[in-house]
């Protein structure tokens, strides 16, 4: 065992709730007389933070200008990344021990999530974390897809967004409608992350109509689509300014046919399904922006220590120490909701709210982070020489994707005016 690693039995013991890197956070255990505040990281939770950088360090960064010139990840290196990740224990962290994950909480996957945001996402997407929507399969989907998707031996994509479909789920146009004992979709998605890499998509498909006082209101069904299936084409999308190499894709379904057995859940219910199982996701992009946040402000602080102007350090002028104050507050900040929020979730308490707050802070947050390190790098900020042109324009997109930074407050203002009446 090289130093650093964690060993897979260690992986699946760990649970309590710490802090991430050199700043302690708040462990807090829900007892009767109120909440107290622990400080510090088990020794299990310093492996794993160590463990997941050191690999980002030495298996991400080193491909990462390649992967921004060409745009592109070799499918063997993307081989090589995931077989490393496996035999760490670390693939599929994000699954219980039920079903061969390593069992970490969700306060523990938040730390692996902020140590993979400091890595290009082209790249650390091979490390494995499948939808944790796979939880619903049931009866042959779970030998067919769970299953596999854990062990690494399958790669899901998940396909819920159309061109006038994105914050408002229920505009999908994608539709399947019965055909003697199947169901035929027709339509298409657009948006969709590691479809290249896919062997399998969960597709939400409108599936009817709900006339209510509102208005009408279409029902949704989930579905597995195997790559390969007739009437079912994947073909490039759009190309994106930001997380080059992380490509978009369009799913095109023409007449495509889909037995019952495809369904995942039950039919019509797949904002059931949604709602339990994807509605996390949004501490994810928390954790992520939390981590970028942290590798460029490493680069900001570093180049206002040498940088020289004037016979000095830049970071002795007040008009740059105090924008490196800013951003470590905004930092901290932001991680203390990241992993509050987890916290909330190991505690089966209520977290929709603190969710989309961490969302919405932290992805915001990573904005004036990253513009704020440019504007210290000055001109060479926007040069390639150093990857912070980089960071800012990957910056851009986590306030829209997962539910913009406008659904997160409609969410968390929804939270606290319903019990009021309003």
């Amino acid at each position: 065992m090289r130093a650093g690693e964690i060993p897979v039995n260690k992986i699946k013991v760990l649970s309590q709730f710490g802090c991430l890197g050199r700043r302690c956070l708040a462990t807090l255990i829900w007892q009767n007389q109120g909440v107290h505040m622990h400080f510090g990281l088990s020794d299990e939770q310093d492996m794993i933070v160590s463990t997941v950088r050191s690999f980002v360090e030495n298996e991400i960064y080193p491909h990462e200008a390649e992967v921004e010139r060409t745009g592109h990840v070799p499918p063997e290196l993307g081989q090589q990344i995931k077989q490393k990740v496996i035999d760490l224990g670390f693939y599929a962290c994000n699954f219980p021990e039920s079903v061969g994950g390593p069992g970490l909480s969700h306060v523990d996957f938040s730390l692996v999530e902020r140590e993979l945001g400091r890595g290009s996402m082209a790249l650390t997407h091979f490390f494995g974390r499948p939808q944790n929507i796979l939880m619903a399969c049931k009866d042959d989907q779970i030998d067919r897809y769970l299953m596999p998707a854990v062990r690494g031996e399958k790669m899901d994509a998940l396909a819920m967004t159309e061109t006038n479909a994105g914050s408002d789920v229920r505009g999908m146009a994608c539709a399947a409608t019965r055909d003697g004992g199947d169901w035929v979709v027709n339509g298409s998605k657009h948006f969709i992350s590691g479809a290249e890499h896919a062997d399998f998509f969960i597709v939400f498909v409108a599936t009817g109509i709900d006339e209510t006082p509102k208005g009408p209101k279409k029902r949704i069904t989930t579905f597995f689509v195997d790559r390969g299936t007739p009437g079912f084409e994947v073909r490039e999308g759009y190309k994106s300014v930001s997380h080059r190499g992380y490509k978009n894709y369009i799913l095109d379904f023409n007449e495509c046919r889909l037995p019952d057995a495809q369904v995942l859940g039950e039919v019509d219910g797949g904002f059931a399904v949604m709602n339990e199982w994807l509605y996390a996701t949004r501490l994810t992009v928390a954790a992520f922006s939390v981590g970028r946040a942290q590798r460029c402000f490493d680069y900001a602080l570093s180049y206002a220590a040498e940088r020289k102007q004037f016979g000095q350090q830049i970071g002795k002028f007040q008009g740059v120490s105090f924008q490196i104050a800013d951003m470590i507050t905004e930092i901290d900040a932001a991680e203390l909701l990241t992993l509050s929020a987890a916290w909330r979730l190991d505690q089966n308490l209520p977290a929709n709210r603190e969710i989309a707050s961490a969302k919405l802070y932290a992805s915001e947050m990573l904005a004036r982070v990253t513009d704020t390190t440019l504007q210290i790098f000055g001109g060479m900020g926007l040069m390639d020489d150093f990857p912070i042109e980089r960071f800012w324009r990957d910056a851009r997109v986590e306030r829209i994707w997962d539910g913009t930074s406008e659904i997160q407050r409609h969410i968390i203002s929804r939270d606290l005016l319903r019990p009021l009446g309003a």
